[in-house]
């Protein structure tokens, strides 16, 4: 992994800890947000015979951080191409 120049290493990481922070925002308020704050709002709303606050207590925060996770791995693929730093 070699960068062109201290200015694109400084570019890369900025780019990749504002990702992560978006993403760590999105768990943190589909997770604690939604989960427990939200959740007798959520609750009116039934889903599967349960109301949707319960669901995403229970699942939601689960399938939404495994497709951050899957998002993030694809969003680095780009990142790592746009400054020739890929494996490839």
């Amino acid at each position: 992994m070699a960068f062109k120049s201290d200015d694109d290493r400084s570019a890369y990481w900025r780019k990749n800890i504002n990702l992560m922070l978006t993403l760590l925002a999105i768990w943190a308020l589909v997770s604690y947000g939604f989960g427990i704050l939200l959740r007798p709002a959520l609750d009116a709303i039934p889903i599967g015979g349960v109301g949707l606050g319960f669901w995403f207590a229970q699942n939601g925060s689960i399938y939404v951080f495994l497709a951050l996770v899957f998002f993030y791995a694809k969003k680095m693929r780009q990142l790592d191409r746009e400054f020739g730093v890929d494996d490839d």
